[in-house]
């Protein structure tokens, strides 16, 4: 990964969000000698939240079933039946 100092992002913003975009690889930002932020493309950056989003998911739902909160099979299906009815 390619590090810049915020003063070239400064100077050259338009030039380094074209090869962030073309290059889908992430430009680690410093400031006064330690990492302050990082520019990615957009397609980088959702990809990033989706992932998130569903690794949150799988953690929320390994969290019920260590707390039981679980349903059998034939109870899910009842509580499915009526949003489906």
């Amino acid at each position: 990964m390619r590090t810049e100092l915020v003063t070239t992002l400064k100077r050259k913003a338009t030039e380094l969000i074209l090869e962030v975009s073309s290059a889908h690889e992430p430009l680690l930002i410093t400031q006064h000698g330690l990492p302050a932020a990082y520019l990615v493309d957009v397609a980088t950056y959702e990809m990033m939240e989706s992932r998130i989003e569903l690794l949150e998911g799988i953690a929320k739902g390994e969290k019920a079933i260590f707390e039981g909160r679980v349903v059998s099979r034939e109870g899910a299906k009842t509580r499915f039946s009526r949003w489906l009815d």
